[in-house]
């Protein structure tokens, strides 16, 4: 009898015993409940438009093949070096004069490849490659179809846009530099022989029919005149050096480009203090020079500025531009012509300092594309 009893006990503590079991097996085989791990969400891509910015063409040396472009977005405070070569793949070239936009491409004048890149402003891929010059150096824009390219030597190069070629020549006395567009003419500043010394040169201003593209008239100037502006009364400014030997006084001429005479000079006082990268503010009304610092001068002054807007402060300035709209003042470092150089951008109303931006070997030039050319 009292086995009986012990098996039923026993068959019924037996389920109960199964159960606690079970259930600890279960509760100890159990795990908290996944959680995911929180992760920021992945930054977006970094999409550049080139469309609005600055860009700063380095020179790069001679013989080198490392020329490149600077891309300052002022907005952003963004700067991408060597925006060529990263983007297209292949060397910019050697030794790069300059850039202009026109129709949504952008124009660089690589001198001693003897060739001009053209890009797309909206990513600078590479559209074309124009060659057939003779070491170009600056470009101009004549109408939808045409742009004029000087020359080292021989020419200036009459361009076709459309097909992005040189279509024929217009025979020079050799060195033909900068220029500018007047009515149906544009006025070149002519140096002369490349390899001539200052006192066999003919420096000029050789005036082009843009419809025939010939030369129909030319103004005597002083030696090397590099530096060509227009002001806001259609008064074109010539500076001449003065010849890199220091052959004369560097002079500041001012033209009358209907009556195609220079009706006032302004002399520089010290023969060996050459100025350089004149320059005007998009009002058409005031000078800027490079002579050791940053000159400013009213088209309307009667003498040449005794001292500098900006201080070079040791720093090698080499390049400048006014920035369209604003007015501003950039000026380029070269530094000792092998490191590479920094931008400065000043404000033109009292020459401070505003922003300061890294640049590639040699920075020559400035383009300001976009809304930077309006700020």
């Amino acid at each position: 009898m009292m086995r009986k009893k012990h098996i039923r006990f026993l068959s019924l503590l037996l389920p109960a015993v199964v159960f606690l079991w079970t259930g600890a097996v279960i509760t100890s085989c159990s795990k908290d409940p996944i959680r995911e791990k929180e992760t920021n969400p992945p930054e977006p891509p970094v999409t550049t438009s080139y469309e609005n910015g600055i860009f700063v063409i380095n020179e790069g040396n001679f013989n080198w093949g490392n020329a490149s472009v600077t891309f300052i977005d002022p907005v952003n405070d963004r700067v991408e070096q060597n925006i060529f070569e990263e983007i297209n793949n292949r060397s910019l070239g050697d030794v790069a004069s300059g850039m202009k936009v026109f129709s949504g491409h952008g124009f660089i004048v690589v001198n001693n490849s003897n060739r001009v890149e053209v890009v797309a402003m909206k990513d600078f891929t590479s559209v074309a490659s124009i060659t057939g010059f003779n070491s170009p150096r600056c470009i101009e824009f004549i109408d939808s179809t045409k742009a004029y390219v000087t020359n080292l030597i021989k020419d200036i190069s009459v361009n076709d846009l459309q097909t992005l070629s040189v279509k024929k020549s217009i025979i020079t006395p050799n060195w033909t530099e900068g220029m500018i567009r007047y009515k149906n003419m544009v006025f070149f500043s002519s140096i002369g022989g490349y390899s001539l010394p200052n006192a066999q040169r003919n420096p000029q201003i050789l005036i082009v029919d843009t419809d025939e593209d010939i030369i129909v008239d030319s103004i005597k100037t002083g030696k090397e005149p590099l530096g060509i502006v227009m002001d806001r009364k259609n008064k074109i400014w010539v500076l001449c050096t003065g010849g890199y030997d220091g052959f004369e006084a560097p002079t500041l001429l001012r033209i009358d480009p209907d009556l195609r005479i220079v009706e006032k000079t302004f002399v520089f006082p010290n023969v060996k203090d050459a100025p350089s990268q004149l320059c005007i503010n998009s009002l058409g009304d005031t000078l800027y020079f490079l002579k050791g610092g940053v000159f400013q001068m009213p088209v309307t002054a009667d003498a040449i500025p005794v001292e500098p807007l900006i201080q070079s402060e040791g720093r090698l300035f080499y390049g400048l531009a006014i920035q369209p709209g604003s007015g501003n003042i950039f000026v380029s470092d070269a530094v000792d012509f092998v490191q590479n150089g920094w931008v400065y951008h000043y404000r033109q109303t009292d020459g401070a300092l505003l922003h300061t931006y890294p640049a590639g070997r040699i920075p020559g030039s400035f383009c300001f594309q976009g809304s930077s050319a309006a700020k």
